[in-house]
């Protein structure tokens, strides 16, 4: 049995059945899977199908990742290719695609980076946080730094490392108690600031806390600083363009790894290839996942600069080598399809039409969205969008959470997916954008004209008249 794009109502119904006995599903209620049915069976472009024939434009590149769109065949025939030559062997040895994959992300890091190859985001993160542990305990012997510093309302993985190190508490709440590894620092929210300061006056205070934060830890037990460079979960969150080279020059005086999380950034999705290019800094340790393949097979990487790769370098006697395995780190069909990923992206300058179509996406959607005055703020870089939704702009108050999951079931009833912040109670309320960097201007219309009748309807039913 196979699923195709053209309808199969009988096809259909044993898919489902089968799934509702079988299978668990993440981050989905499955009383809710019982009526509510999305079958993909299909897909081109920014453009999804679902069984019953249904298209859909896919405003989240499913999630956050199919960044050169559906359908790109030849994908799977570099797959099928590589397959018949060699499909695995462990990363313990060498192989050709893993090498050209780490070639390839070092020249787009400046050529100053090794890469270690795991198989998710949440990956990513955790064998950075191994690897800022060992070099410390080999830079720093008699001190006992294994601390890490990241921000509330933050996202970097769903292990329970990652969890941890993310401070989004209607996620991890569920797992604790935790290590107490890692400390929180207030985010730059900047719409809704933590400490309740408005910008540029504040000075860039979350920068600072983390300064602070690191002195009343003691420095001599701080590993690592983690940030994603916009905060992709919480609704996009842009800091200031101070914020980051302030985070860095902190590092730097205290001898504290920069840990950069580009699993959502990088790879296009902000307008530069990688999201803290944007702001001139240069991460000791980056995670990258999800466009670095577009979703068309797992494959994720932490990257590290030569300067911590160094420390790893000695005889084999001295046993400094990263202590760390992943089975299927470096695998041949996935990193062979990486590799024609990224070649793709920069033959078609993908970056840069990210750049242009988020552009004008999100001038259009300030024309329009700001017209209602239930849209606090629209913001973003790239393909890569928020759009806060309040009572009213003077108060901030956020628009409650049945009317802003009226938005998103709106939009996917008029042929429109899009997503919704998860930051907890008090970062929910966001209309998230991250479709693929394929989009057409037509296809950016399209999303635009939906959510402008979505946020109508909203005001609609807040004044009784729907």
């Amino acid at each position: 049995m196979s699923l195709t794009n053209s309808p199969d109502p009988e096809v259909r119904a044993r898919v489902v059945k089968q799934d509702l006995d079988s299978v668990l599903h993440p981050l989905v209620q499955h009383r809710a899977l019982e009526t509510s049915q999305l079958v993909i069976t299909g897909g081109q472009g920014s453009t999804i199908v679902d069984a019953d024939g249904t298209t859909y434009l896919d405003a989240m590149a499913g999630l956050w990742c199919v960044n050169i769109g559906y359908g790109r065949v030849e994908l799977a025939q570099v797959a099928a290719e590589q397959m018949q030559q060699v499909a695995y062997y462990p990363h313990t040895a060498m192989n050709l695609p893993a090498a050209q994959l780490g070639e390839q992300i070092n020249s787009l890091m400046g050529g100053d980076y090794h890469t270690y190859f795991v198989n998710s985001g949440s990956e990513a993160n955790e064998a950075g946080f191994k690897i800022a542990r060992q070099f410390v305990k080999h830079e720093y012997p008699g001190e006992f730094r294994f601390k890490t510093i990241s921000r509330y309302y933050a996202y970097h993985g769903t292990t329970l490392s990652t969890l941890a190190a993310g401070g989004m508490g209607d996620r991890k709440g569920k797992f604790e108690p935790y290590s107490g590894a890692f400390v929180h620092v207030p985010a730059p929210t900047c719409y809704r600031c933590p400490m309740g300061l408005e910008y540029p006056s504040c000075g860039v205070a979350c920068a600072k806390a983390i300064e602070t934060t690191i002195l009343g830890e003691g420095p001599q037990t701080v590993a690592e600083v983690l940030v994603e460079p916009i905060m992709s979960g919480v609704g996009v969150a842009v800091p200031p363009d101070e914020y980051h080279p302030m985070v860095e020059a902190i590092c730097r005086k205290y001898d504290v790894l920069l840990h950069v999380d580009e699993v959502i950034n990088g790879f296009g999705r902000t307008g530069k290839m990688f999201g803290h290019q944007h702001y001139n800094i240069s991460p000791d340790i980056m995670a990258v996942a999800k466009g670095i393949v577009s979703a068309y097979l797992p494959i994720a990487a932490t990257v590290v600069k030569n300067s911590v790769f160094q420390s790893f370098l000695g005889e084999v006697a001295d046993e400094r080598q990263v202590m760390q395995v992943n089975t299927y780190g470096g695998h041949p069909v996935a990193a062979a399809v990486a590799v024609r990923n990224i070649e793709i992206m920069l033959e078609e300058k993908l970056p840069e039409r990210a750049a242009e179509m988020g552009g004008y996406l999100m001038a259009g959607l300030k024309d329009r969205l700001m017209r209602h005055g239930i849209c606090g703020e629209v913001r973003g870089k790239g393909l890569l969008i928020g759009i806060e939704l309040v009572t009213d702009r003077e108060s901030k108050t956020q628009l409650g959470s049945a009317l802003v999951q009226g938005v998103v079931n709106f939009c996917r009833s008029n042929g429109v997916i899009v997503g919704r912040s998860g930051g907890g109670a008090r970062h929910s309320n966001t209309i998230v954008l991250s479709p693929p960097l394929v989009i057409t201007r037509s296809e950016c219309d399209t999303l635009i004209e939906v959510l402008d009748r979505a946020l109508q309807m909203t005001v609609d039913k807040m004044a009784g008249r729907g």
